[in-house]
């Protein structure tokens, strides 16, 4: 095979065999002679078989030498130019020809693996190498053959500068190609692969984030992702809609590939082999990355690879220069405030938060119709396929990202009355929580937060009945309800990180979902009740410890006087939400009022506790109350818990609440810090590279933390380790705050 050739021969190229025609195509495109843009090169390359097995290191040496030459043959440019005129040709044609078909994948494929290492190895800060223009020099095009040529589309070169319709420059008009197919054209039996390698090709395009810091500036340079963000509102609804739709619907991959003229036997022309791998070989399609050996299809790749981009799309923030930056000076190396930062606009986020389900036509409040392109999506097929895949970590964010940032989605979710279907796969993910990575933990808290903020949710969760619960190994629980099971999934959330981990943040989101659910719980269960006094006693535990010591001293951190206060704010809470029980729905949790009796000696230290006396006054108004009552009481024999809960039971129809303090009722909410991004953007690639076949030079890589694994963490593996994970969630900041 030897080195890439520099200066292939035309003659006889008919007569080659298509390796050997492959090897000279390439070998030109890598070369030093710059092939005009009108040149019959181009349908040459695009249209000849180009089955190519070339080992990693024949790779690299061609990506270097076209990399040397790109500066002067423009070819990247002009590849790109190519492909976005395929993709024109395969949307305005009334089916997608197959012919058309090969072009495109040839021009993906070729512009993926070059492009891919320019970025990897990009040396300037805002990719001058990929040389995204062509040269003032280029001639002009005036005609081209019907076949695939771009006069049809009515472009022209005019001093280097592509004219497209509206776009003006080569990114606007590539990826307003991209996005209008992705958008307009349906995924077929034809035409999956196509759509596949074009997601695989905006990762490529996006992944420019991964070279930037944590913190977006003025003067990151992300010419492709930004050439997505200025498209028009109507390809940017279309995209976001088509991505939500392949992630619900989940298409497979034809498994009957004869079917599918790329692959069929009689199919003359072929496509260039995708990368395949961090090595980056030129490989034929692994097929049995879409077809399991049974010949039935496993998973959906471009259900993954939607739900990829839709998420990278969505958490994008540009920072824009602002009055503050100019008067800086564009030499300023100090980083810009966090104060001072200011982004523009991202559409994918706004048609997201915009969407409407397709079954109901809303009206804004003044009752008229909203203006301009909407996202509208079968918010029933999206709930229910979320339920189906909340074990994978970006449907967790896509979810949070809905309920955060979607009210009509939101709205529709707390009014389903089978709150089962998202609710018990999230808190199996809490239940597992020392198999989980800690973000996925904080996200599936937050999201419990969020619908906690709703009184009805907080109603319906109770009167939901749960035959069993297969994956709770500590008991056996039939027929709980979903709200008492959410109660003790919490409580061990937060029972495992005071012994654990010691993470302020996350008992502080356990404990306010808690609380918002406190005023509205019926009939709790008996060992739901019972959790709530386990928490109480671990805080009478950590509290009473003399100087500081345990058996497991080493595992106290330094300052004990500041574990300490987070204990005493622990138990306020804690208290506060027994208190908000007892006040508001005494009489219809019966299993509460055992609780506290059968363990009534835990609340006793704290009863003249400066912070805690007021709430306490209560919990000894309700257990005056009872025990009273039991003591007037006439019985043979011994109490049991049968006679004691009847007891109980009689003597709630006859609770008044006299003697009750009425305390403000807690209300915690969630809010977003101002700058998310720092937390979601690196969050985002993190689970790209983990949970995709989409790889990057980890030497490249500034967006995160390059000594992390990019697989799956064992999380909560101590303090350090969860804060390089999470960012300490300092980018994500939880403001939990209390409503008067």
């Amino acid at each position: 095979m030897g080195g890439v050739p520099s200066t292939p021969r035309w003659g006889g190229a008919a007569e080659m065999r298509p390796a050997e025609t492959a090897e000279y195509l390439i070998g030109a495109l890598v070369g030093e002679k710059s092939y005009p843009l009108a040149s019959d090169y181009w349908q040459k390359l695009l249209e000849s078989p180009l089955h190519l097995r070339w080992p990693a290191h024949r790779v690299l040496q061609a990506s270097q030498l076209f990399a040397q030459n790109n500066c002067k043959t423009r070819h990247l440019a002009k590849i790109l130019v190519h492909l976005a005129w395929c993709l024109q040709e395969c949307v305005s044609a009334s089916g997608v020809p197959s012919a058309a078909l090969v072009r495109a994948l040839n021009a993906l494929y070729i512009s993926s693996v070059f492009l891919k290492y320019f970025i990897e190895n990009a040396k300037s800060d805002h990719f001058e190498e990929l040389h995204l223009s062509l040269d003032e020099n280029e001639a002009k095009p005036t005609s081209f053959s019907k076949g695939g040529g771009p006069g049809r589309f009515q472009v022209k070169i005019v001093y280097g500068i592509l004219l497209a319709e509206n776009y003006q420059t080569i990114e606007q008009l590539v990826m307003h190609s991209v996005l209008s197919f992705l958008g307009k054209v349906d995924v077929s039996t034809n035409t999956y692969l196509l759509h596949h390698e074009l997601l695989n090709f905006m990762l490529i395009a996006m992944s420019t984030q991964l070279l930037s810091g944590p913190s977006p500036g003025p003067d990151d340079s992300h010419p492709l992702i930004d050439a997505m963000m200025v498209q028009e509102s109507s390809f940017v609804s279309l995209v976001v809609s088509k991505l939500l739709l392949n992630y619900i619907r989940r298409p497979n991959f034809p498994i009957d590939s004869s079917s599918y003229s790329i692959f069929s036997e009689v199919n003359q022309t072929g496509v260039l082999q995708r990368v395949g791998s961090a090595a980056a070989n030129f490989v034929l399609l692994p097929f049995n990355l879409f077809v399991g050996s049974t010949g039935e299809a496993t998973r959906s790749p471009l259900a993954e690879n939607s739900l990829n981009v839709l998420l990278i799309l969505i958490h994008y923030r540009k920072c824009i220069e602002t009055d503050y930056v100019k008067d800086r000076g564009d030499h300023s190396s100090e980083p810009l405030p966090k104060e001072d930062a200011c982004f523009s606009e991202n559409p994918y986020c706004k048609a997201l938060e915009n969407a409407q389900d397709i079954e109901f036509d809303r009206l804004d409040v003044e009752g008229n119709v909203q203006n301009g392109p909407l996202v509208r999506l079968p918010f029933a097929s999206l709930f229910d396929t979320l339920g189906l895949y909340l074990a994978d970590e970006r449907s967790i964010l896509l979810l949070y990202s809905m309920v955060q940032g979607n009210s009509a989605f939101l709205e529709y979710v707390l009014v389903r009355t089978d709150l089962d279907t998202l609710l018990m796969p999230m808190l199996e993910t809490l239940y597992n929580a020392s198999r989980r990575t800690s973000n996925q933990i904080y996200m599936v808290l937050i999201i419990l937060l969020i619908l906690s903020q709703d009184s009805s949710f907080n109603a319906s969760i109770h009167k939901l009945m749960l035959p069993n619960v297969p994956w709770y190994q500590e008991r056996l629980l039939h027929q709980t309800s979903l709200g008492s099971l959410m109660v003790i999934i919490l409580i061990r959330t937060v029972k495992y990180n005071l012994s654990k981990l010691r993470d302020v943040y996350l008992h502080t989101n356990c404990l306010a979902t808690l609380a918002n659910m406190a005023p509205h719980v019926h009939r709790l269960s008996a060992y739901a009740s019972q959790r709530y006094n386990k928490l109480a006693e671990m805080s009478n535990n950590k509290m009473h410890m003399p100087n500081g010591e345990s058996k497991e001293e080493d595992n106290l951190p330094e300052d004990t006087t500041a574990e300490l206060h987070i204990y005493t704010d622990f138990l306020r809470i804690v208290l506060e939400i027994l208190n908000a029980i007892l006040t508001y729905t005494l009489p219809r949790n019966p299993e509460v009022v055992y609780a506290i009796m059968h363990r009534q000696e835990v609340f006793q230290p704290f009863r003249n506790h400066p912070r805690f006396n007021e709430l306490l006054e209560n919990i000894f108004t309700v257990l005056d109350f009872f025990n009273s009552r039991m003591d007037a009481q006439k019985m043979d024999g011994e109490w049991s818990v049968e006679k004691v809960l009847q007891v109980i039971v009689i003597n709630c129809r006859s609770w008044r609440g006299e003697g009750m303090k009425m305390f403000t009722q807690l209300r915690f909410t969630y809010e977003q810090e101002s700058h998310p991004e720092e937390f979601f953007i690196p969050y985002v690639w993190q689970l790209v590279l983990s949970c995709s076949s989409f790889s990057f030079n980890p030497n490249s890589i500034n967006l995160f933390p390059v000594d992390l694994p990019l697989e799956k963490q064992d999380s909560f593996v101590g303090e350090d380790g969860q804060k390089l994970q999470s960012g300490g969630l300092n980018g994500l900041e939880q403001q939990v705050d209390v409503l008067a």
